[in-house]
């Protein structure tokens, strides 16, 4: 008795044993500066679990689409999902090189930005054109801008920035460093006000294998 008891043991460890693959749609950001850095030091110590990442800008279905997971700001998650918090508050900036600023007065408001080149963000599956939302004192403003570039890449939205195309509005993080360094300006930022990050949702009746519950609670944010 005491052996198979051993065996029904070593067997119930096994199943338990995180293995599988696991679905997840995720923005370029996202996957960027919270989903890999993850999976970087996950995925060594379990070389059973495998990980799909599709990268979309969109909100995409993630049931219909047979997804396990999706990963969007804490705003656009459905209310009918499971939502983990997996990163701090976010903010965006508005940018534009410093040659871009030579003869041009500097934007202070959503008014002003119809006086200027700007950067259009083209979301890859759905195929509108990302407005710029922003808010001071209450005031929500979702301008719609216009310049002679749009892109499907935040990470070329900041090249032509910093080459003088225009005006950027990208994540906070992707810029710092340019600004540090003086290859971009920082304007309007009395209007990027902080918003949710990123969570990791999921469908309520879904059952949790191993390998996911462990992702899951690798991604937790932990202030």
């Amino acid at each position: 008795m005491d052996s198979i008891d051993a065996q029904l043991a070593s067997l119930s460890k096994l199943r338990e044993k995180p293995a599988g693959t696991i679905r997840i749609t995720v923005s370029e950001h996202a996957a960027e500066t919270i989903l890999w850095p993850a999976l970087e030091r996950l995925l060594p110590n379990y070389p059973e679990v495998n990980v799909e990442l599709s990268t979309d800008a969109s909100l995409t279905d993630i049931v219909t689409e047979r997804f396990d997971a999706g990963v969007r700001l804490g705003e656009a998650v459905a209310k009918d999902m499971i939502a983990v918090r997996i990163g701090p508050d976010l903010r965006m900036a508005v940018v534009g090189s410093p040659t871009y600023f030579e003869g041009r007065p500097i934007p202070r408001s959503p008014n002003d930005l119809a006086e200027h080149r700007c950067i259009n963000l083209r979301f890859l599956t759905s195929g509108g054109i990302h407005a710029w939302g922003l808010e001071k004192d209450g005031r929500e403003i979702r301008a719609r801008v216009s310049g002679q570039l749009t892109f499907n890449n935040a990470s070329m939205i900041v090249r032509a920035a910093i080459a003088g195309f225009g005006l950027a509005f990208v994540m906070e993080d992707r810029i710092l460093t340019h600004i540090a360094e003086g290859r971009l300006v920082r304007v309007m930022e009395d209007w990027c006000m902080p918003f949710p990050g990123y969570h990791l949702y999921y469908p309520s009746r879904q059952n949790q294998s191993a390998a996911f519950a462990l992702l899951v609670e690798t991604l937790r944010y932990r202030r």
